[in-house]
């Protein structure tokens, strides 16, 4: 068992385990390892809001943070939505998707969500094992959850065109998962989402909208740090970080 230093944390109620090493989904050739907060049934979303704030994220009723051995490139992020403007690109995104229908359903299975997860893992994570995922798998990632937690469709033309999974913390959002049609052209459903995601928090009077974590070296995350200012929690505490433009 390896417990966390976080003066924060809930101890009393829960215990803290270092996963074995496994491959780095992120960064090529590289081990990772994750801690895992237990048991599942006593997070909930004071709690859960609690772990957030310190780095942690959930997969499922998995609640996990990087927790590797030679390696600490992965820098949790969050949005202070007081603080953030859209860039002209961001205005265009908005915009331009500006009249979708925006629908909150219950946390249940519905196949239309299903394939368009299928396409968008083919299209945009070949070979990263989630484009695989069967309905259980699925199920398991996104519809199981211990807290409060949101499902929401984005309706364009009549057609499905997003799904965003968020959950409702004590001082924000937190952005579980997010999938889209990733064949139509010009479109810029993923900063259009992030976008209607701030404003959420704006109406709820929320400080905060986390954005999971980010890596410098990989592609694939480098569009969370085109959101400013954004902070990163480096060091055990949260700051402004300033990666390169």
């Amino acid at each position: 068992m390896s417990q966390a230093n976080d003066a924060d944390l809930p101890f009393s109620l829960l215990q803290f385990y270092a996963t074995s090493p496994y491959p780095c989904s992120y960064l090529a050739e590289r081990e990772a390892r994750s801690q895992v907060a237990t048991p599942a049934h006593l997070i909930d979303s004071g709690i859960y809001s609690t772990l957030v704030r310190a780095g942690f994220r959930r997969s499922g009723i998995f609640t996990y943070r990087p927790h590797c051995d030679l390696c600490q490139a992965c820098v949790p992020v969050r949005l202070p939505v007081a603080d953030f403007s859209p860039s002209r690109s961001q205005r265009r995104a908005w915009k331009h998707h500006a009249g979708m229908e925006i629908r909150e359903l219950p946390l249940i299975f519905v196949n239309e969500h299903f394939d368009l997860y299928v396409r968008y893992q083919a299209s945009r994570h070949p070979g990263g094992g989630m484009d695989e995922d069967s309905q259980e798998q699925y199920t398991q990632f996104l519809l199981q959850s211990s807290v409060d937690t949101r499902l929401i469709e984005f309706i364009e033309d009549g057609q499905l065109r997003m799904v965003s999974v968020i959950d409702l913390l004590d001082d924000g959002l937190s952005s579980v998962y997010t999938f889209f049609d990733p064949d139509l052209p010009g479109a810029s459903f993923g900063v259009f989402n992030i976008l209607w995601q701030v404003e959420q928090c704006r109406a709820l009077k929320l400080p905060y909208l986390y954005l999971g974590y980010w890596i410098a070296d990989s592609r694939k995350m480098a569009y969370k740090t085109q959101f400013r200012p954004i902070e990163g929690r480096v060091g055990g505490h949260w700051r402004i970080l300033d990666p390169a433009p």
